[in-house]
């Protein structure tokens, strides 16, 4: 990657690139024809919106078109920003772990990130927070030295400052035109345990379901999900936002060229991470060979252009502009149950205020 296509990323005035974006087609391992399985979700308040299983949104009355989620842009980012708490990139950001007991937690792994309430039950409470309010005032460079990968993939501190960064990369799977499959099985315990009398005090009728949820009988799963096959693509699209890069500053011109060199590297490495494809029992995905996927620049104008890009040359992009940009410190804290529990006592106090004041108006 030239010097040449770095200044054109960062530029900020002429034809600006809004975004790099890459489209990639995937194939199940067992072929264009495998049976291959979304996640499922739990069902809506409103049964007749949704009732549960795979999210397929139906695009005509027939449903024979329709889009199917296979990975979604929260969980794709959570697959992706483990990457970096591993070699070589950890050296790239702050490695920030939360001793809760014996379990130790990076921030890397933490779904809310700068805003779980893991992270903000510990020293870094204060921290954390200056930097969330510095980031509404316009300065960026606290949170990026604390938590870049906030900034990278997106944070709301929705149980304090109320500020959100939105995310500068999203990535999300998608099949097109699926049919459903459904499977069924049965269970055939080794042993009649009731014939046999093998549970003495258990034999009765009334025993029976309890009997099966521990595996001393029969027991039968008859049309549950068994996936989908895509009989059109299924496609990863991925979208790095270089026009919100542009809203992010530092307190000087010189601080804002290195914050933003420093986040478009880290961008640019979870951008062209290989590693996604095992998503989940039943659903490995590969890319399609006979379709390679090349990413673009999309300008204000409208033009695109073929971006020559590689992983490597990120991470040499991301290692200069780390080492330009300073990183902070990597460190352990210690999770404080009395601050969490300091938190839900406020918490309840408001919620049983406001239930007060709801109860007044309505007399």
């Amino acid at each position: 990657m030239s010097e040449t296509i770095i200044r054109e990323l960062l530029a900020d005035t002429g034809d600006l690139p809004a975004a790099i974006v890459l489209r990639e087609y995937l194939l199940p391992v067992e072929g264009p024809d495998g049976i291959f399985f979304p996640p499922t979700f739990a069902p809506a308040e409103d049964l007749k919106k949704f009732g549960g299983g795979y999210n397929i949104d139906k695009l005509n009355e027939s449903g024979t078109e329709n889009i199917c989620l296979v990975d979604s842009v929260g969980s794709q980012a959570n697959r992706i920003e483990p990457m970096f708490a591993q070699a070589p990139y950890a050296s790239l950001v702050p490695q920030v772990v939360i001793e809760a007991g014996e379990k130790r937690v990076n921030l890397l792994d933490v779904g809310h990130r700068a805003g779980d309430a893991l992270v903000r039950c510990t020293p870094l409470q204060e921290e954390l927070n200056a930097a969330f309010k510095a980031l509404k005032s316009g300065n960026a460079v606290p949170m990026a030295k604390l938590a870049p990968t906030s900034l990278i993939f997106g944070v709301w501190d929705s149980r304090d400052t109320q500020v959100k960064a939105p995310r500068l990369l999203a990535a999300t799977i998608r099949a097109f035109n699926v049919t459903q499959v459904w499977r069924s099985a049965t269970y055939v315990p080794p042993v009649e345990y009731v014939a046999d009398k093998h549970l003495p005090g258990f034999e009765e009728e009334a025993d029976s379901k309890l009997r099966s949820n521990q595996g001393f009988q029969h027991a039968l799963a008859s049309h549950t999900h068994g996936g989908v096959i895509a009989r059109g693509d299924i496609r990863r699209d991925v979208t790095l936002q270089l026009a919100a890069l542009r809203l992010l500053r530092g307190t000087t011109s010189e601080e804002t060229e290195r914050l933003r060199a420093y986040l478009l590297g880290l961008a640019l490495l979870a951008f062209t991470w290989p590693g996604i494809g095992y998503l989940r029992q039943g659903c490995n995905l590969v890319l399609d060979a006979g379709r390679p996927a090349l990413p673009q620049q999309v300008f204000n104008s409208g033009r695109r252009t073929e971006l020559a890009i590689n992983h490597a040359d990120a991470l040499r992009f991301a290692t200069g502009a780390a080492l330009a940009f300073g990183m902070g410190d990597s460190r352990s804290v210690a999770f404080s149950s009395q601050m969490a529990a300091s938190t839900l006592d406020e918490a309840k106090k408001r919620s049983n205020d406001k239930g007060a004041k709801k109860g007044k108006e309505q007399q």
